[in-house]
């Protein structure tokens, strides 16, 4: 795969320089899943650290492919990770760049492709992998305000921020949330169509509206009855229900149907 042959390439042009202590790779690589259309996800380990230099972030992305183009990823809350384009061939690689001690603090353990006497396989073993599990509390005490501010945008009128806004909770409640009921890391929507129960992903598919009204209605309807469901599968009584916010959101709710288009 190009991917491989990507990272190998890589792996031979940084061990050559010494302020560079290691590289290895997660994501799909470590669950053999990747294909065609799979990015590639780089650990890049410095002595020193460069994350907050974009210069040299962009000096090192150079060196190993032919760089289109690549910007940090503020935008997902990652700044370390510099998101990369490469040509010949064309893939899209994304570089983390760590010190050691950053390295101990992660949501998967990577393969090493070089390590610097064995630094990396040291803090590896000295550490462990922590994903992070959603937090129910903190769902349930928004859940119901989200469900009331979609109904404000659809009895407006604004149908393209409603249209929005189950992307947004697929992303943060419902796709995590199955993806637990499933087995599996909560990983938003990744590769739900492959890794959750037909049922489930079916009862997903009715959150997702067509451009009216109606739709956006159903799809929120079918989104609540969601989220109730998993709600009696995953939390425990330990978790206060926010019971009279659902009560009047859902109220308001059958005042929005009943006015007109």
């Amino acid at each position: 795969m190009i991917q491989e042959i990507f990272a190998n390439q890589a792996s031979r042009i940084l061990e050559k320089d010494n302020e560079i202590i290691g590289l290895a790779v997660g994501g799909s690589w470590l669950s053999n899943e990747i294909d065609e259309y799979s990015d590639l996800d780089l650990i890049l380990v410095t002595k020193e650290k460069i994350s907050d230099d974009k210069v040299k972030m962009l000096d090192i992305a150079n060196r190993i492919g032919n760089l289109l183009s690549g910007f940090t990823g503020e935008h997902v809350g990652e700044p370390r990770v510099l998101i990369c384009l490469y040509d010949n061939p064309l893939l899209h690689v994304d570089i983390k760049f760590l010190t050691l001690s950053e390295l101990s603090h992660r949501v998967e353990t990577p393969h090493i492709l070089f390590d610097r006497e064995n630094q990396v396989k040291n803090i590896l073993k000295q550490s462990e992998e922590h994903f992070p599990l959603p937090d129910y509390q903190w769902i349930e005490d928004r859940f119901w305000i989200w469900v009331h501010y979609s109904l404000l945008k659809i009895g407006r009128g604004e149908y393209f921020e409603a249209f929005d806004f189950f992307g947004f909770l697929r992303m943060v409640v419902l796709g995590p949330l199955l993806h637990i009921k499933n087995g599996n890391l909560p990983r938003a929507v990744r590769k739900v169509e492959l890794e959750i129960d037909k049922n489930d992903l079916a009862e997903l598919k009715g959150t997702i509206p067509k451009y009216e009204k109606q739709s956006l209605l159903d799809s929120l309807h079918n989104s609540v009855d969601l989220y109730r469901d998993l709600r009696k599968s995953l939390f425990d009584e330990n978790i206060k229900l926010q019971s009279e916010t659902e009560e009047k959101v859902m109220e308001y709710f059958k005042s929005i149907e009943k006015l007109k288009k």
